[in-house]
């Protein structure tokens, strides 16, 4: 089904027809443009920084919220979802006919149960005294690796974490991913440069975690606390790299628990599997193997009790938001403040709703697409899809660098490509999650243990090709290689990402440029190393790999040359495959943009070329701004690059950009043509 056609559809629902006469051409009311002029720097040329005309004057008006480390479009669009579900929970909570076991119920009394304040303060620590007797009784190194096993079901930080997805070399059957975990800093680099910001996170962090064991009754917390760093100094250095990490085919590696017993002895694995329930599991994938070496022999070199106060830290730091209000405060001053710059909690309610969506996430997504997404915002915008892929077959039919071998391939993933918009075909069950309105930390707790049983009992079965990695509520995409889909919650699916009041060039300008990045992701240099099936392999010809590879590279070094902060630049292989992503959704979503006007010049709407329109729809997505400490974590541990190169640097690589704002040598956005990226 051709683009034009659903945009003759969506006329005519707005002309209406209900046995009355059609009304006149004129009076049908016209496309918006979408676009919000109020926001531009017109002292700012598009040719010298995209995101900064588009965006210049809102960034200067803008002040940050206090709750928030950044501000910008994800985060207006969120704040409604947000205010939404916020609805759904007190609609729920104050029923009178809620019957025990049902939705509402669910729903109503997860709400109250964070509501009351009075009563979470009341209760204190309480709730976590026989958690905290748990860990005392602690004496073997069994018993220990059977706690490793607990905090990984409880959520807690520990270093042996994972996740169920299909295999990437069997995808028809689920397996346990594991990778390495164990810092409570966001990443192993926090532990050993020598910048001072990073050696203030570092104090501030012990000071954190004294904090925290005093107000839980803990002795010697300031002794504690330093052997709590040296511990997960220690952990760090077995760390691989982020961008080690980034490597599909480094990070598969198939162990038997026999196998992993003899690689990484010192550490009860039975006991650790046992506990989880994965003990009969044929194989697991470590992603990385090293890491588990180091910490089983950690393990098997300090004594039980020397685990215990680190073990003590992780659980309250796990559960300080959602217990009385000195733990609150002393896990926001840390990892709010300190860490991200935020200088106020956010309002309880937004806590409540954040906490509900990530443990009831589909009890309550359904209840949300029910009154906030469209039969027809569905239909809409399975067409952008597949408007997409056209676009993105023709690419790859025109490519002169790949091989008819090569390209078949690709072409054949593409096609296969499964496109899930909105909401799960079915629903999950939530049955056997028991839920009080005056048990918060009783909630979650079942909450967690449910979600891992249910996860984990997936480990070795056949894959279900329904399930979703985000709940329907959520302002984002994916893509899963090893499933080969793209998908899209209904909560992205909303001004300005896409507006079904607007015209086509910013819908391809937002949610175009959403839908090409997450198809990019199936073909940027992780994810092309995965077949049609989402087998991990190797299905490129030598030639073309290498003439990928050196195309890529190009957006490596253009990346790293952007400096956010002074003296801290964006890390281009830790960032290469989202930069991938942008750079192909911003060429494919064009590409479908003039696909769709079937030959005819674009309209001009406001003044505004459709061409014009398409960019400033790309730039206006990512306004953001952004406090100092949340940019310096966000560039050290984050595989995105910051919005403003989301905007600026693909476009630098894009032809129709040139064309469209009449860049020329000497403009800040001009690369000369043979060092451009120019990929798919």
């Amino acid at each position: 089904m051709k683009r034009w056609l659903v945009a003759s559809l969506m006329v005519t629902v707005w002309s209406g027809c209900s046995g009355e006469p059609p009304a006149p051409a004129a009076t049908v009311p016209p496309l918006a443009s979408g676009i919000d002029r109020s926001s531009f720097d017109t002292t700012i040329r598009p040719q010298d920084d995209l995101f900064g005309h588009v965006n210049g004057t809102w960034l200067a008006r803008t002040e940050i919220p206090a709750d928030k480390s950044s501000f910008g479009t994800i985060d207006r669009v969120a704040d409604q979802s947000r205010e939404n579900l916020r609805a759904i929970a007190e609609a729920a909570g104050r029923s009178t006919s809620r019957v025990a076991g049902s939705d509402a119920q669910k729903i109503g009394d997860f709400y109250d149960s964070f509501m009351n304040e009075a009563r979470v303060n009341e209760l204190g620590i309480t709730p976590l005294r026989g958690e905290l007797a748990r860990i005392d009784g602690l004496r073997t190194k069994a018993d220990l690796a059977r706690y490793f096993a607990r905090m990984y079901k409880l959520n807690l930080t520990n270093p042996i974490v994972g996740y169920v997805d299909a295999d990437a070399q069997q995808p028809s059957v689920d397996t346990l991913y594991l990778y390495q975990g164990g810092l409570g800093l966001p990443d192993r680099d926090y532990y050993f440069k020598a910048e001072p910001e990073i050696v203030a996170y570092r104090e501030q962090y012990v000071a954190f975690l004294t904090t925290m064991l005093t107000l839980a009754g803990q002795s010697t917390p300031a002794a504690s606390a330093a052997d709590i760093l040296a511990l997960e100094t220690r952990l760090a250095g077995a760390h691989w790299t982020r961008v080690e990490s980034r490597d599909a085919v480094k990070t598969y590696n198939r162990r038997s628990l026999a196998q992993l017993a003899q690689e990484s002895p010192g550490f009860d694995w039975t006991a650790w599997a046992t506990e989880l329930g994965v003990e009969d599991a044929a194989w697991l994938v470590v992603s990385q193997p090293g890491f588990l070496t180091a910490f089983a022999a950690t393990v098997n070199e300090l004594p039980v009790d020397r685990w215990k106060p680190y073990l003590r830290a992780q659980l309250l730091n796990g559960f300080a938001p959602y217990v009385s209000q000195p733990f609150v405060d002393a896990e926001f001053a840390f990892y709010g403040t300190a860490l991200r710059g935020v200088t106020e909690n956010e309002p309880r309610w937004k806590r409540a709703v954040g906490a509900m969506d990530r443990n009831l996430g589909e009890l309550l997504g359904k209840l949300y697409v029910e009154r906030h997404f469209t039969p027809a915002a569905k239909a809409r915008m399975a067409q952008l899809v597949e408007n997409m892929r056209a676009a993105f077959k023709e690419g790859i039919d025109t490519l002169a660098w790949m091989s008819p071998e090569t390209r078949a391939q690709a072409q054949e993933k593409l096609a296969k490509f499964r496109a899930k918009i909105g909401y799960p075909e079915r629903w999950r069950d939530y049955s056997r999650v028991e839920i009080a309105s005056d048990d918060l930390v009783g909630n979650l707790t079942r909450a967690f243990l449910a979600e891992h049983d249910y996860q984990l009992g997936k480990v070795g079965r056949p894959v279900n090709p329904d399930e979703w990695s985000m709940t329907p509520p959520t302002v984002n995409a994916y893509y899963n290689p090893t499933r080969n889909e793209i998908v899209f919650p209904a909560g992205i699916l909303q001004p300005p990402f896409f507006n079904p009041e607007a015209d086509d060039a910013v819908n391809y300008g937002g949610i175009g440029v959403v839908i090409g990045h997450e198809m990019g992701h199936g073909f940027d240099d992780q994810g092309r190393r995965f077949d049609a099936t989402g087998a991990l392999r190797d299905w490129w010809a030598a030639r073309d790999a290498e003439e990928y590879t050196k195309r890529a590279a190009l957006l490596v070094s253009q990346y790293g040359e952007f400096e956010p902060l002074a003296g801290l630049k964006v890390n281009g292989e830790l960032t290469l495959g989202e930069n991938i992503g942008d750079l192909t959704g911003t060429v494919l979503a064009h590409r479908a943009y003039r696909i769709s006007l079937r030959g005819q010049p674009a309209p001009t709407i406001e003044g505004l070329t459709g061409d014009q329109r398409f960019f400033f729809g790309l730039a206006q997505v990512w306004q953001t701004k952004m406090r100092d400490d949340a940019m310096r974590q966000r560039v050290l541990t984050n595989s995105h690059s910051p919005a403003m190169y989301r905007a600026n640097g693909p476009v630098r690589n894009v032809q129709a950009f040139y064309d469209t704002f009449g860049v020329k040598p000497g403009d800040r956005l001009f690369l000369p043509p043979d060092q451009r990226a120019i990929i798919w």
